[in-house]
This record gives structure tokens, C-alpha cells and sequence, in this order.
């Protein structure tokens, strides 16, 4: 059962180039035919770097299990070849180049109104429309207008950028989850869409979202529902302790955690208060409590440490390089890693993909052939797959599916919320006992923002797994549902008695999606985890800082990356089993690492540390991403000049060339925008074609003119909070889908007594008697127990 690929019956055609390339990966690597369509003549974007062996590694990697043949556009016969190849096709990606659709005389759009069943998807760095439509990007230039920029590096000085390629394949992330929603929708209506995807609005949503979830950690600091407009705070809300032969990273959350760590320092007297089991307290004692811990660990080894800390109940991480991180056998030993062969006797190490369903790894197979291997034309015919045919026609892709999300915090929080935004009818499963670390709120107040972003349109349910009672219930509402989400520990669930084969024997359609920090399968899949630790084993703690900063600088602890990235590849591999189920009736099993996750995001990084390495040549890309001082108090820009364009910049500020130098290019460019105001230079910049953009913090996003022109944020409204919330409507602008309702956050337990009527069919007497016996609780009997 499960061995057909979940995207078996799909037809992609990609005529995407560069910035698109990523998104038709993902739908390969699960399965679907991919046909790239190039036009003849060596295609630069194969080359470019970096490189291996004449390779671009971007290139290979963002095409893998991809099928490449040319037509070329002044030729009629390949244009109509191509409508044909389009009218055929179930999803079409354009990067809006004149290389794509443009080319051949059509565009996205016009052939979405052509073929009514298609889904096409047109990938572009800020959208066709809005005031910012001609603007060009990189990576920088997201980081810096989403607000990424302002909330990383030193609390002063210079912002630092977060590691090159993230912003570019979260994008990629976004859109593969709105190209499949779509797609699923289509399924079951019969009507396809076209999506108007813009790059920039995908890293605001996907990457570390100023509207969105956060960790657990800055839920129990945060004193306000305002949003912070300084520069990073909470820098060591992760910390990093430095050790014999390295570093470490520990993330005390819970009270349990704490009185671990604080056993393990030999209960000091100084931290023996009961305060001390709020995360606020050890905060505010984080100078002298960090001395000690640090006093504690130096003589140690990392991996002593990370022994000892997990014995404790402590969860702790080595701060490991990306080569070490690539070399760790949990990598090898999970199928994590292959070898690409780029030319002969040159072999590179590249991570295989994040996808894991039913145990097996939906990842890189093979890498993407020279141009013009295969013909223009579907390996084997046959008939796309068919609207189900029933006379309702949903208006989200979702409407009607019910899942069972016992996902908790920010991971698990997103994979819910995104279904219940798209129609799904999510009912969030409470514990009495083990409450989601995001239900933490300010004193003072019911609910916290993230909670009420996070959980918008979702019922909550709340029942007792650790009941007999209370599983009896659970059970009977698998046997009724399409999906249960999860994120705990591997193996939590089985404990619970809801194990996968428990599940599937109950509801043999169920699909089961999951992630964890480190998988449930391997040497570290057993460890505790969270992002932070995440980032630290994985070598992007290492990546994430600057090469002006101090040696041994981390610049990642405000950050929730990966945790919104992994919610988005949950539910992408989520919504595939759906769509495998519509063939074949059968469900599936999803499990996301994080850690596989953030290894994929870094890729190329990886790829090129793997190359280095082995002693493999490498062209590196010469790009230089300078952030700028600008007039006012601590304002910035960012400015990327590649090699062609430095005459183009040195004219605008007055000079015929740039210096040779880095630093110096970078002091020049400073010089000249120290004075300006950081609007004006990015759009001086951009008006002649160079990527640039202001520095926007958190609080600035919502009144950025190309968010407001698009619509990408609607004013979210919650009876227990003071002030609307600026909210995402939706993961992309959809021409035939209706945007997110919106409906309020739930507090713990609201809707149980609903949930119990409508999808078990209990009295208010059944429903009263499980209450007193504590298998079910509602909002009212909670809060008369004095829980939050």
C-alpha cells in the first residue's frame, strides 16, 4: 500500500527559468511529470554560478527529476506545439521571462481563460501588479523589505543578513503549496485558476512572518500586543555557551526543562524560587544564570554535553559547521544525502529533499539531463485525472475535509491553520494537562497574538488522549475524518495508542502528517528539539552571521526559521496524499524533519561546502549584497551589484568604476547613501535595474505600498484583543478561490460540546457526564478550575 507516487497522475510543464525552477522540483520530487521546456541555444542560467565542473549548483539542484526538452519560439509549429503541450498539462509555471510563455505568444493568464481545467502559476519577484511590479530582487532585497533584516544580527550597528538562498526557497515552499491547493480544488470542482504569485509576498508570509506565529519563548516575554520596531532583542533567549572543542545551544522552555538545568548546576540557592519556572524570570536572571551555566560547561566536550543535557531532560545542541553537519551519520544512515555526478570524477554531496512518505524519502532521483534530451511531449500518454463528479462543487479546496490537529506551537500551529484558512474544518485537539506552548499570554490577558493568528478558523476540542475515555472519543473521530496532524516527539503518539497502523486500522483513507525536529527515524530522532537546536546540528547557526562580525558571533536567535517552512512542507506532502487518494482510496504517512528541512533550504550552501571540501573546484558567485547606512536613526538599505553592473552603480553615484575590493565597495556605497533616505536610493537603484530596497522593520510591512496595492494583508479582528491584527488573506492571490474568513481563535476548549454533537452525535448529557469524569473539559469548566 502507498508505493505510488503520491503526484503519479500529474502533468506539470515548466517553463520557468531561475526563480521558478525550485517550485516544479517539489511537484518532481513527488512524483509528478515534469516537461522543462527551454529554448535552443546553452542556456546561461545552467552555468551560472556557483559552479562545479561548468554546473550552475543552483541549477541542479532546483531541477532534479525533471524531463528537459527545446521548442523555439520562431518557429509557429513549436509555438502551437506548446499550446497543445499546455492544453494537456494539469499545472503550467512561468517565471514571467521573456524565455517563458511570453515567448511563445501566451502568458499564464491567457492560457488559464483557454483551458478551464488548468492551473497555472506565474512566479515573478513582486507580482504583475502594484507599485513595485518592475522591481527586481535578491535574496537581500527580501530580507531586508520583509523585515527579516531588522530582526537579525547585532542589537546595534550593521543588520546582518540571514544566509543567501533561504528567502528564495521558501518562496519556492509557498508556491508549490498554492500551485497543489489549487490543483486539489480543481480535483474536486473541476475548475482550474490562475495564481499571480509574487516572490516577495511569500517570504513576508512563509519566512518569519511579522503576522504570524511565533516561538514559545518570545510568547512568554512578550509584555504587549504591539509589535517591536527596535533592533533584535532577546539575543540570548537561545544561548550559546562555549565548551572544549566548540559550542552549544540549549532552549529551556517548560519548568520541567529548567529543573533539569537547574539540577544539573547543583540546585544553586539563587535559582531556587518558583519563579525561576517562567521563562520571564530566567530571562531577566540571564546574565548571572548564563555565568553559571557557562562556568559549567567550558571544561566539557560538545558531545559530553549533549549527553549529559539529554539524560537530563534538557534539550541542548552542538553548534556544528555545515561540513560537520553533512558528515553526522544521522544524515547518512536516514537516506538524507546522495551523490550527483556533474562530469566525470567529479561527484558531489547533495541533500535528497525533506519529503518522507510512508518511511521512503521523495527526493532527488536523478539530476536534470542537457537541454533538449527529451522530446516536447508526455512520456506516456494518458488521460488526466478527473474531477470526482459529485454535484457539489466547494468553494476552498478544502470545504469538507475534517482533520484532527494535535500539532502544537509554531510547526505544528501553521500546518492546521493552513488547511482551516483553504476551508478545512480543523479541529484542534487540547490537552488539559500539556496546553500548547503558544496559549502563554501577557499578563493580564486571555489570549496572545500568536495564538490568535495562528489557531484563526479552527475549532478546539477539548479531550484527554491519557483517558480511556477520552481515546474512545479520539477514535471514534478518526474513524469520521480525513487527516490527523501532529509534531510531537517520535513515538509520542504511538504511547498515546494512536500509532500510524492504530490510525489506519480505524480509517484506512486517514492520512497521518507529522514532523519533528529530527525525524522519527535515525541516531538523533530520539533527541529534543526545537528550531533553535535545529539550527545549531544542522551548521545554519554557523551560516547565519557576517564576515565583518567578531569569530564565533550567532546572529539566529530571534528567528523562527524553519519552523513556518516546515508547516508549509508538511502540508505540501499533506495535501499530495489527498490528491494520491483520490486514485487510489488509500492513505498515507507524512513526516517532515526539520532539520532535513533546513539542510534543503541551504542547499546550495551545502553543496558548495561539500565541493570545498572534497578538494573540488568551485566558481563562486562574485555578487556583492551590501547593506548601507541611511539618513534618519538607524536606517538601512540594501544594495546587490553583481559584476555587470558596477559601472552601472558607480555612474549613479558620480564615479566610472567601483573599487576592486569588497570592503571597499562596500564603504563607497555607504558613503554615498549615508545622507539619502532610504526610499530614494532603492528606487534610484531600481529604476536602473538594480536590486535594492529600504530596510523595512516589523511595523512597516502592513504600510509597505506593494503590500497594500496587492491586498496581501486584511485588518483580522478577535473580541479578545484591544486592536485588529494585520493578517494574511490567503497563501497567494487566487483568481478563483475566495480569501481566508478569518473566523476568531478559539479559547481552550470553546467547542467541544459542538464538536462532540455534530461529529459523535452525543447528548448534552453524555457530554455533561464525560466532562465531570475529566476525558472532555470546555472553555467554561476549564476557566472554572482556574487554567488558562
Amino acid at each position: 500500500m502507498g508505493e505510488e507516487p503520491l503526484l503519479a497522475a500529474v502533468r506539470v510543464l515548466d517553463l520557468a527559468s531561475g526563480a521558478g525552477d525550485g517550485v516544479s522540483r517539489i511537484l518532481a520530487d513527488l512524483g509528478a511529470e515534469v516537461l522543462k521546456i527551454e529554448q535552443p541555444g546553452e542556456s546561461s542560467v545552467r552555468r551560472a554560478a556557483p559552479s562545479v565542473a561548468g554546473v550552475g549548483i543552483t541549477f541542479l539542484l532546483n531541477n532534479a527529476n525533471k524531463r528537459c526538452a527545446q521548442l523555439d519560439p520562431d518557429r509557429p509549429d513549436d509555438c502551437r506545439r506548446l499550446i497543445s503541450l499546455a492544453g494537456s498539462a494539469d499545472i503550467v509555471i512561468d517565471s514571467g521571462t521573456v524565455s517563458g510563455t511570453a515567448a511563445f505568444g501566451t502568458s499564464c493568464r491567457a492560457l488559464s481563460e483557454e483551458f478551464g481545467h488548468l492551473v497555472t502559476l506565474s512566479v515573478t519577484d513582486f507580482g504583475t501588479t502594484g507599485p513595485h511590479a518592475s522591481w527586481c530582487a535578491t535574496d537581500a532585497v527580501f530580507y531586508a523589505l520583509s523585515s527579516a533584516l531588522s530582526r537579525t544580527g547585532p542589537t546595534s550597528g550593521t543588520p546582518v543578513l540571514p544566509p543567501d538562498g533561504v528567502a528564495s526557497a521558501t518562496a519556492a515552499v509557498q508556491a508549490a503549496w498554492a500551485v497543489l491547493a489549487a490543483y486539489f480544488h480543481r480535483l474536486r470542482s473541476g475548475t482550474g485558476d490562475f495564481i499571480d504569485f509574487s516572490r516577495f509576498e511569500a517570504v513576508v508570509q512563509a519566512l518569519d512572518p511579522p503576522f504570524g506565529s511565533e516561538g514559545q519563548a518570545a510568547v512568554g516575554l512578550r509584555a504587549t500586543t504591539e509589535l517591536w520596531r527596535g533592533r533584535p532583542r532577546n539575543q540570548q533567549i537561545y544561548p550559546i555557551f562555549e565548551c572544549s572543542d566548540g559550542f552549544v545551544r540549549i532552549c529551556l522552555l517548560s519548568a520541567r526543562q529548567w529543573r533539569g538545568m537547574r539540577a544539573w548546576l547543583g540546585e544553586p540557592a539563587q535559582f531556587a524560587g518558583p519563579e525561576f519556572d517562567t521563562i520571564a524570570a530566567r530571562y531577566a536572571a540571564s546574565g548571572e544564570l548564563n555565568a553559571a551555566i557557562a562556568e559549567l560547561f567550558a571544561p566539557e566536550t560538545m558531545a559530553d554535553l549533549v549527553t549529559q543535557g539529554q539524560a537530563r531532560g534538557v534539550p541542548i545542541a552542538a553548534v556544528l559547521t555545515p561540513t560537520e553537519a553533512l558528515s553526522a551519520e544521522h544524515f547518512r544512515s536516514v537516506g538524507a544525502l546522495s551523490e550527483a555526478t556533474l562530469a566525470p570524477d567529479v561527484t558531489v554531496t547533495v541533500p535528497v529533499g525533506p519529503l518522507v512518505v510512508d518511511g521512503h524519502h521523495h527526493g532527488y532521483r536523478h539530476a536534470a539531463p542537457p537541454a533538449g534530451t527529451d522530446e516536447p511531449e508526455w512520456s506516456v500518454p494518458r488521460p488526466s485525472p478527473s474531477p470526482a463528479g459529485d454535484s457539489w462543487h466547494p468553494s476552498r479546496p478544502f470545504d469538507g475535509i475534517r482533520i484532527l490537529d494535535l500539532g502544537v506551537i509554531v510547526a505544528g500551529g501553521e500546518l492546521g491553520r493552513l488547511f482551516a484558512d483553504l476551508g478545512a474544518e480543523v479541529i484542534k485537539v487540547e490537552s488539559p494537562v500539556y496546553p500548547d506552548g503558544l496559549r502563554q499570554a501577557p499578563p493580564g490577558r486571555p489570549m496572545s497574538r500568536s495564538w490568535a493568528l495562528t489557531h484563526r478558523n479552527e475549532y478546539s476540542l477539548g479531550l484527554d488522549l491519557r483517558h480511556r475515555s477520552g481515546a474512545e472519543l479520539f477514535g471514534r473521530l478518526v474513524e469520521g475524518a480525513d487527516a490527523v496532524f501532529a509534531n510531537f516527539k517520535p513515538g509520542t503518539l504511538a504511547a498515546l495508542g494512536f500509532s500510524y497502523d492504530r490510525l489506519r486500522a480505524l480509517n484506512p483513507a486517514i492520512v497521518l502528517a507529522e514532523s519533528s525536529a529530527f525525524g522519527d527515524r535515525g541516531p538523533w530522532s530520539a533527541q529534543m528539539g526545537y528550531g533553535p537546536l535545529v539550527r545549531a546540528s544542522t551548521g545554519i547557526t554557523r551560516l547565519w552571521t557576517s564576515r565583518d562580525a567578531e569569530p564565533d558571533t550567532f546572529y539566529d536567535a530571534t528567528t523562527i526559521f524553519p519552523d513556518h517552512v516546515v508547516g508549509r512542507l508538511t502540508a505540501i506532502a499533506a495535501v499530495g496524499a489527498l490528491i494520491r487518494r483520490t486514485r487510489t482510496g488509500a492513505g498515507a504517512h507524512v513526516h517532515i524533519s526539520q532539520a532535513e528541512a533546513a539542510i534543503n533550504q541551504l542547499a546550495g550552501a551545502y553543496v558548495t561546502e561539500s565541493a570545498a571540501a572534497a578538494g573540488i573546484s568551485v566558481v563562486g558567485d562574485e555578487t556583492i549584497h551590501a547593506v548601507c547606512p541611511c539618513a534618519g536613526d538607524d536606517e538601512w538599505c540594501v544594495i546587490s551589484i553583481p559584476d555587470a553592473q558596477r559601472g552601472t552603480v558607480a555612474g549613479l553615484m558620480g564615479d566610472t568604476d567601483l573599487p576592486g575590493d569588497r570592503a571597499e565597495v562596500i564603504t563607497a556605497l555607504s558613503r554615498w547613501t549615508a545622507n539619502r533616505d532610504k526610499h530614494e536610493v532603492a528606487a534610484r537603484l531600481q529604476g536602473l535595474g538594480v536590486a535594492a530596497a529600504p530596510m523595512n522593520r516589523a511595523a512597516d510591512v502592513a504600510a509597505d505600498p506593494q503590500i497594500i496595492s496587492r491586498r496581501l494583508l486584511t485588518d483580522m479582528v478577535h473580541p479578545l484583543l484591544d486592536t485588529p491584527i494585520p493578517s494574511e488573506t490567503g497563501p497567494a492571490p487566487y483568481v478563483g478561490i475566495p480569501r481566508s474568513e478569518l473566523r476568531p481563535a478559539p479559547m481552550p476548549g470553546e467547542h467541544t460540546r459542538m464538536v462532540c454533537q455534530k461529529a459523535l452525535g452525543l447528548s448534552a448529557a453524555q457530554i455533561d457526564g464525560l466532562i465531570a469524569d475529566g476525558a472532555l473539559f470546555t472553555y467554561e469548566n476549564q476557566s472554572e478550575k482556574g487554567l488558562p
